[in-house]
């Protein structure tokens, strides 16, 4: 089966994470903005980035037979800044723009405070006046509150649900998230934070897989990047039908990212010779 990582930093991952993707059927990425280790100083450090995601990390995984694609944003993490929140937004239409951006991400919370919250929804709002996909990020502590104090929220803006990717869900919040809101709920498989693929499988079991994506967010942490293909084989083990694994492992990714003009994945590549896969 081909599949679609719908969430995952490659920029924290190297080569041989690219190759396990590729040999398990990972066939098209997409890849939000995030944190990069140390909080940024200057505007311009997150405008090269934005750039950074959008044209080297796409060439960087087309010669492994990856079509990559990225969300640009203003993290929540480095959000009490808010002095440099401003200077990014002023800045960021053009990476938006990009041919390889699909949606603003990822936005959302942190530390629950009110310099985040005024970051989410001054994104949330340029999401729903440029028409995007948004890839929201529950915060990765206290997620109850976390969801609760974004769903006022995301209802006041008034961008198209349907339009929304709320990110990192567990059995705590999954539930709400699914009934409360019209998004697409995430499911992120990444250990202690987050989930492990039994835990997915027992959450798409009962929830069905209806607005349902599954994704590895591989980042600086101990995680996973092939997580997804983890999760599609332990639901097959569980007795998941064939049409599920399709939904979670490619349609509802699919779909979602649909939404924005510029997806138009190529899932015929193939890697490289080893040769010319040294950018």
């Amino acid at each position: 089966m081909q599949l679609i990582e719908p969430h995952i930093h490659m920029y924290s991952r190297t080569t041989d994470d690219y190759q396990a993707m590729y040999d398990t059927g990972i066939r098209a990425i997409v890849e939000p903005s995030f944190w990069l280790g140390s909080h940024r100083r200057y505007a311009g450090t997150f405008f090269d980035y934005f750039q950074l995601i959008c044209e080297f990390e796409a060439s960087r995984s087309e010669r492994f037979g990856i079509d990559h694609y990225a969300a640009v944003a203003y993290n929540p993490k480095e959000a009490s800044n808010t002095k440099l929140v401003d200077e990014v937004l002023a800045g960021i239409d053009e990476y938006l723009a990009h041919p390889r951006c699909v949606a603003l991400g990822e936005i959302g919370f942190d530390q629950l405070n009110d310099a985040e919250e005024a970051a989410f929804r001054a994104q949330l709002e340029i999401a729903r006046d440029h028409d995007m996909p948004v890839i929201i990020h529950i915060s990765h502590t206290d997620k109850l509150e976390c969801i609760r104090r974004m769903i006022p929220i995301i209802r006041s803006v008034g961008h198209d649900e349907k339009k929304i990717y709320l990110d990192h869900n567990t059995e705590e919040t999954i539930d709400i998230a699914l009934s409360e809101t019209g998004c697409l709920c995430g499911l992120t498989v990444y250990p202690i934070s987050k989930l492990e693929p039994e835990q997915a499988s027992a959450i798409i079991d009962r929830v069905g897989p209806d607005r349902i994506l599954v994704s590895g967010s591989a980042d600086w942490g101990i995680s996973d990047p092939v997580s997804l293909p983890k999760v599609l084989a332990r639901m097959k083990a569980d007795g998941h039908s064939d049409e599920t694994l399709a939904k979670i492992g490619f349609e509802n990714a699919n779909a979602f990212y649909s939404q924005s003009p510029k997806w138009n994945p190529r899932l015929d590549l193939s890697p490289w010779p080893i040769e010319k896969r040294q950018p």
